[in-house]
């Protein structure tokens, strides 16, 4: 039985996927204070421009948040900015039409708090790759735990290293291909696929 820690993320990428498809149970980081410039509230996606980083607008409250209270902003319509770029990158992609109305009420609905809003994506991703996962939270902040796999640093901004098998993508004859973006790139590319990644 293997058991995975995660932070939170937005639309997670490729890499951060693999890590939930591969393990038994996977445990959200509850008890973490929020960390600014990170995928908790961020994802890349490919353009017909290049890589695009969408980011959700959070309420400030504190200087020291847990990541469970962090709520997210409506004060401006990142909602309809964030589907109307994913639209405009993937409307030609092979499998957008068919995953387009599973997406389509993260930005129609409203929720209260980033933590909630990432999972009920992440649940979304697994039902749409045929993926039964149990998703448990933590109950305390362990720096060091134990009897898990800590990737939590899956949810920082930095080089990976990670190494992608490349697949097919809309703007790759014209940009390249561009690894480990949002899920959302592969699932719209290559649909069901994307487990095999």
């Amino acid at each position: 039985m293997k058991t995975v820690l995660l932070s939170t993320a937005y639309l997670p990428n490729v890499h951060y996927l693999s890590q939930v498809i591969n393990c038994d149970t996977i445990v959200i980081e509850k008890h973490e204070n929020f960390v600014k410039q990170t995928y908790r509230n961020r994802c890349d996606i490919v353009t017909a421009n290049g890589k695009l980083s969408l980011s959700i607008p959070l309420i400030k409250q504190a200087d020291k948040e847990l990541i469970s209270d962090k709520k997210i902003s409506y004060a401006e319509d990142w909602r309809k900015q964030h589907w109307r770029t994913i639209v405009s990158a993937y409307k030609n992609s092979p499998y957008f039409e068919f995953f387009e109305d599973e997406f389509k009420p993260f930005y129609e609905n409203q929720f209260e708090f980033l933590l909630d809003y990432n999972t009920q994506l992440l649940q979304t991703i697994l039902h749409i790759l045929r993926v039964k996962k149990q998703i448990k939270f933590t109950q305390t902040f362990e720096l060091n735990p134990s009897q898990v796999f800590d990737f939590r640093s899956l949810s920082d901004i930095q080089k990976s290293d990670t190494v992608i098998k490349p697949y097919y993508q809309v703007f790759a004859d014209k940009l390249g291909f561009t690894p480990n973006v949002s899920c959302l790139d592969a699932l719209f590319s290559v649909g069901l696929e994307t487990k095999d990644l």
